[in-house]
C-alpha cells in the first residue's frame, strides 16, 4: 500500500513536470515559427493543462482500466467547476464576460450532456452494459475539432476568446533547448502516466474500493491541482476572467479530446461510474451557467462560490458512503 502511494505520487510529479516542460518547449518552438501568442495559448498551452488527464486516461484505456479513464475525466471536471470556480469566487466575486456566458460556458454544459448520453446505453438502447465506445469517442473528437476551429477563427479575427487575455508572452529559447524540452517533457508524461496508473490501481486494491472511485477522487484531484494553483493565483492578481477561462477550456478539452481519445483507443465500460456521477457533472455545469446568468447578472458571488464548494463536499461524502 505504501509502495503504491509512493509510485502514484512519483507518477503525478513526472506528469505535472513533464506537462510544464513540454508546454514551454512547444511554445518556444511555435514562437520561433512566428505563431501568435493567442494561438499558442489556445492550442499548445491548452493541451498542456489537460496533458495529465490525457496521459492517465489514455494509458488507463490501453491497459484495461476503463473505470480509471472515465473517472479521471468526470472527477476532474467536477473538481474544476465546483471547487476551482467556487474558490475563485469566494476569494473575489467573478465577473463572467459576455463571450464566456454566451459561447464557452454552454459548451461545458454540452460536453457534460454528451458524456451522460454516451454513457447511457442500457437506458437508451437496451444494451447489456453502459459503455463509451469507439463511435462515441470519434464523435467527441469531431466535437473537439469544431471547438478548435471556432477558437482559432476567433483568434485570427483578433477577438479575445477568453476574458483575461493571452496569459503572458512566450519566452524565447534556442531551438536545441526547445526540442530537448519537448522530448524530455514527453518522456516524463509517458513514464509518469504508466507509474500513476500502476500506483492508483494498487491503492484501489489496498483500500478495497473500485478503480472508478479512485479515478473520481484521488486521480481527479491530483491532475487538477495545477489548474487550481493557476486559477487561484490569477484570481488573487485580479484576473478572474483568466481563471474562469482556464476552467472552461480544461473542461471542454477533458471531455471532447481526452475522453474521446481514450474511447477511440479502447471502448470504455462505465463499470462503477453511475448515472449519479454523470448527472452530478451535468448538474454542476448547469449550476455554473445559472450562477453566471441569474441573481447578480454575469457575476458569481462569494455566496454562490461557497455553495459550489459545499456541493462538491456533499458529493465526496456521497462517494465515501
Amino acid at each position: 500500500m505504501v509502495t503504491s502511494i509512493f509510485i502514484l505520487l512519483a507518477g503525478l510529479v513526472l506528469i505535472v513536470g513533464g506537462a510544464n516542460i513540454l508546454t514551454d518547449g512547444a511554445s518556444a518552438l511555435a514562437r520561433r515559427w512566428g505563431v501568435p501568442d493567442m494561438v499558442i495559448g489556445l492550442t499548445i498551452v491548452a493541451f498542456g493543462t489537460s496533458a495529465p488527464e490525457f496521459v492517465i486516461s489514455v494509458t488507463s484505456a490501453a491497459t484495461g482500466n476503463p473505470g480509471l479513464a472515465i473517472g479521471n475525466v468526470v472527477g476532474s471536471n467536477l473538481f474544476n467547476i465546483l471547487v476551482i470556480v467556487g474558490l475563485v469566487a469566494v476569494l473575489r466575486p467573478v465577473g463572467v464576460g459576455r463571450s464566456l456566458m454566451a459561447n464557452e460556458i454552454p459548451l461545458v454544459v454540452l460536453s457534460s450532456a454528451v458524456v451522460l448520453i454516451c454513457g447511457n446505453d442500457v437506458w437508451l438502447d437496451g444494451s447489456a452494459e453502459n459503455m463509451v465506445d469507439r463511435t462515441d469517442g470519434l464523435l467527441m473528437l469531431l466535437f473537439f475539432v469544431i471547438f478548435m476551429r471556432y477558437t482559432l477563427s476567433m483568434a485570427r479575427s483578433g477577438d479575445k476568446v477568453r476574458e483575461g487575455g493571452e496569459g503572458g508572452t512566450v519566452k524565447r529559447r534556442p531551438a536545441w533547448a526547445a526540442w530537448l524540452m519537448v522530448s524530455g517533457g514527453l518522456g516524463g508524461l509517458i513514464w509518469g502516466g504508466s507509474l500513476f496508473v500502476d500506483g492508483a490501481t494498487g491503492v484501489a486494491r489496498g483500500l478495497g474500493v473500485s478503480e472508478s472511485v479512485i479515478g473520481l477522487t484521488i486521480v481527479a484531484i491530483g491532475t487538477s491541482l495545477p489548474d487550481l494553483a493557476a486559477s487561484v493565483a490569477a484570481a488573487v492578481k485580479g484576473s478572474q476572467g483568466l481563471a474562469i477561462g482556464n476552467v472552461v477550456g480544461s473542461c471542454v478539452f477533458n471531455v471532447f479530446f481526452v475522453l474521446g481519445s481514450a474511447a477511440t483507443v479502447s471502448p470504455l465500460p462505465l463499470g462503477g461510474i453511475t448515472d449519479t456521477d454523470l448527472s452530478a457533472l451535468l448538474g454542476a455545469s448547469v449550476l455554473f451557467w445559472l450562477f453566471g446568468r441569474l441573481f447578480r447578472r454575469r457575476t458569481i458571488t462569494r455566496l454562490e462560490g461557497a455553495v459550489m464548494v459545499a456541493a462538491y463536499a456533499a458529493y465526496m461524502v456521497y462517494l465515501c458512503l
